[in-house]
This record gives C-alpha cells, structure tokens and sequence, in this order.
C-alpha cells in the first residue's frame, strides 16, 4: 500500500517539482503552538512536515535542537502525546507527517504498539537516527505492507555495502546527511554529492531528501539541483523566536530556492 510519502513524491515528480521537508520539534514551547506551526508551515509551501519528538540523550541533534526538546519536555511532551497530537491534526490537514525521533521511546512504548497507534493516529513514517536497518527488522517487519514509511540515513562517508542496505531498508525517501556532523552544523557541501547521489541512484529509485545544514534559499537551491527533497531544521527552529509575518517570509523563500 502506497504511503502518502510516496504520493508526494510521485506528484512532485510528475510536476517536476522538488520536495521541500521542514523539521520543527513537537511540543516546542508547546503543542498548541506545534499546531499553529503546522499550520503555517503548510500554507508556505511545506509537503512533508517531520515532527520531531523530544529525548534526554540525543544523538545527532546540535545545540539549538536540544534546547528546542528540552523546552518540549519541560512543557510535559511525549512520545504518546506526540501521537495523539497527530491523530488531532487529521482532521485539519492530510500532509505527510513523520516522526524523528530516537530509537529509546519507542523501546519503551513498544514496537507493535508505537507502529499501531502511530499507523492509527495517521502518522506516515518514521526517522530513527540511532537505530540502523541491521537492528530495525522488528519495526521494517511491522510495517512490512502498511501505509508507514521506514526511512533511513545515509552519509557522504557510507559504503557500498550500507548504501545497498539502505537502500533495501528504506521506504517513502532516503535521508542523506549533507555533513559529518550534528544538526545545525554550517553546510559544507560536498562537492562528491552528485557522484554520491548517482551511486545511492544505482541501487534504487527511492527518491533521496538531503538534510543538515542548511539555512538559506541559496543552499536550499544548491541541494535541489541533486536531490529528491530538500529537508531544513536547525534554521527553521532558530526563527520560530521571530513573528509569525517574519517567520512565513523565510519559509516561502526556501520554498522558492527549492523550485
């Protein structure tokens, strides 16, 4: 069953149009203004929105995603109140959503019952930063058939061997981090990546969405030239300080570098 992750894409396709992924965290400084967010991101031009939910001990999250989930948990934000937060959005809006989120709640939530209420509530799919495909059978096997994307990361220093798993592995897009690095980090594009997106291209047609880093319509436009999808976080999560008139000029101006 195709997800709506992958009718987004296959849309974008057909209007030759690149997605544009914006990264906000759930709960940040609470889930009424998660709301409003979504909102907002939606009217500027978002296609898919990755909702990312909060943990103590994050992996890959830099300075300004940190303070964005401590401010989430502070405010009392879950992983099963993530959930009923979307499951309340769909009546409002049938944007793809996914959640980024690590690997440590949803142990504790419990695989066959995250995948339920997640599939239930209407999320699309899932971004887990610590959890590889050589250890994500039991969630892949879950999905397995469902409407609920498995995605998974690659990065300009993975393999042959872990692009082919990957690529395997991942359903909806291929996440390829830009950088080695932590979210926010300053792009430094690689100037491999279109020799790196024609390798991840050899072994599949899933389209490839490229993250971290970037800030500006200029880089955004730079990454659209290569990849399927153009995911933003750090930058977004940085202007939510800013008001609302400012914040959706700088939404609809990444969405124009994208094109």
């Amino acid at each position: 069953m195709m997800s709506r992750i992958s009718r987004k894409f296959q849309a974008l396709r057909k209007g030759q149009k690149k997605a544009f992924i914006p990264y906000i965290m759930a709960g940040d400084p609470d889930l009424p203004r998660t709301r409003e967010l979504v909102a907002i991101l939606e009217e500027c031009g978002a296609d898919i929105i990755e909702l990312g939910v909060p943990f103590s001990d994050p992996l890959a999250d830099g300075p300004t995603i940190q303070a964005a989930a401590q401010r989430a948990l502070e405010g009392g934000t879950t992983l099963h109140r993530v959930i009923d937060f979307v499951s309340s959005l769909r009546s409002s809006t049938q944007i793809p959503i996914i959640l980024m989120t690590y690997y440590n709640p949803i142990f504790k939530y419990g695989d066959e019952r995250f995948v339920a209420d997640a599939l239930s509530a209407g999320v699309d799919g899932i971004i887990v930063p610590d959890l590889p495909p050589d250890e994500a059978e039991g969630l892949m096997r879950l999905t397995r058939g469902k409407p609920f994307d498995t995605i998974f990361l690659l990065a300009p220093t993975s393999t042959a061997e872990r692009i082919r798993k990957v690529c395997r592995a991942s359903r909806g897009f291929i996440y390829y981090v830009s950088i080695t690095g932590i979210t926010g980090t300053k792009l430094a594009l690689d100037p491999s990546i279109g020799a790196h997106m024609a390798q991840i291209r050899a072994f599949s047609a899933t389209p490839i969405a490229v993250g971290f880093g970037i800030a500006t319509p200029q880089e955004a436009s730079m990454v659209a030239q290569y990849a399927d999808g153009v995911i933003v976080g750090s930058a977004i999560v940085k202007r939510m300080q800013d008001s609302d008139a400012e914040l959706r000029q700088y939404l609809r101006s990444l969405r124009a570098g994208i094109a």
